[in-house]
Formats: structure tokens, sequence, C-alpha cells
């Protein structure tokens, strides 16, 4: 996968996951409509299959909304989402706009490094935790929480023995997820086993957010892999 390719693919897949949204805060009023109703449009330029000599442009605009939109919410008021997006979103700009090739892959490498190391931290914090170690945590997400869980899936959290098995299955992908790297035959199915379980949790928990937003990112692992390891 080239860099331009793996570049365009993760302008389209963010657009897509800024899409929704940006929708949704268009019927506020105000400020925060005009804010997020730019950020629409500018996501269905990025869209159009001929925008690609233009899409630097797009990217830096859509930066500095994404300034702007920090400054009204005081940060980024949707927790990991909201960051991954940014982080994508600046890595895309930096790559398209900095002057040599070695810095663009060195931009856009970073995303693919910070993917890497948002999966192995994520295992490795819950690893330390006694109650995921025990399968307690997802027990008790099922039971007790304010996530919007259908009232039929509350019943799993009775089923300790596979809630156990869940929790260590996903730890250790998490664990292990940097191994990936090391063949594009361990890489295509490690990212698949990732992009099913943020589709759990959408499906599950409501956290739709998360979805695409990772897997906006995937181009550009694929392209690390690609690039420094073939």
């Amino acid at each position: 996968m080239t860099l331009d390719l793996a570049m365009r693919w993760t302008e389209i897949l963010l657009a897509i996951a800024l899409i929704m949204p940006s929708v949704e805060h268009i019927r506020a009023g105000g400020k925060e409509r005009l804010l997020f109703s730019l950020r629409l449009i500018l996501c269905l330029l990025l869209l159009y299959p001929e925008i690609g000599a233009y899409s630097a442009y797009i990217c830096l605009a859509m930066s500095g909304l994404a300034v702007l939109i920090l400054h009204r919410f005081e940060g980024p008021y949707n927790g990991g989402s909201d960051r991954m997006s940014l982080l994508i979103l600046f890595c895309l700009t930096l790559a398209h706009w900095l002057p040599q090739e070695n810095w663009k892959e060195l931009a856009f490498g970073y995303l693919g490094l910070q993917l890497t190391l948002s999966y192995f931290i994520s295992g490795w914090v819950k690893i330390r935790n006694p109650d995921w170690r025990t399968g307690r945590a997802l027990r008790d997400v099922f039971a007790f929480s304010a996530y919007p869980v259908a009232e039929n899936l509350r019943g799993l959290a009775d089923r300790k023995t596979l809630l156990l098995a869940g929790s260590w299955l996903v730890m250790i992908c998490e664990l292990l997820f940097p191994l990936s790297l090391a063949s594009k035959y361990t890489l295509i199915p490690f990212l698949v086993l990732a992009a099913s379980f943020h589709l759990s949790n959408a499906m599950f928990f409501g956290l739709n957010r998360f979805v695409l937003a990772w897997i906006a990112a995937y181009p550009s692992i694929l392209w690390l892999q690609d690039r420094f390891i073939g």
C-alpha cells in the first residue's frame, strides 16, 4: 500500500466517522451549529472522488475547525473517540503539508504507532487490574453499568465462565497486538478481531463512535507494516 493510497483511505474513513456526530450538533444553535455545519460540509467534500488534489486544504481547514471546537467544549468532550479522531486529522494534515517525503512518512507512521500503543496500553492496564483478571469487570458492566445494555443481555452477568474467557481474550489480543506487525498474515486477523471488539461495544453498550474512529486509523498501520516490515 502506497502512502498516498493509505492517506486517501484514512481521509475517507475519517470523514465517514465524523459525519454523524456533525449532524447531531446541527440541531444545536448559535456558534455550535455553525462549527459543525462547516465540518459536515468539509467531510462531504472529502468523500468526493475527485477531491484528492485538494484534500490537503480540506484537512487543514478541518484542523482549524477542530481547534475551535476544542475551545468551544473546553477539550475533547466525547473522550477517547474524539482524541483518536483528532490524532488522525492532525497526522493527516502534517503528512500533507510537511515539505519532505520522509517527514510525511514520519507523521503518518506516528499515527500507526499510536494506534498500536493504544491497544497494547489498554491491555496492560486491564491485565494489572484484578477485576479484569477474574472477569468481574465485565460482569459488573453487564449487571450494574448505566450503559444502554438491553435487559435480555444483563443475564450475561451470570455467565461467569464466559465472561472470564472473554476478559482474557480481550487482554491477550491487546497485549499481543504489536507482535501482529511481524507479517500481513498476522496483522489483518488482529485488525478484524479489534474491529469486532469495537463493533460489539457499539452493539452492547452504545459506544458507536469508537468503531469508525479506530477503524479510520487502520490504513496507517497497514501502510506502516508494509513500508517498514514488508
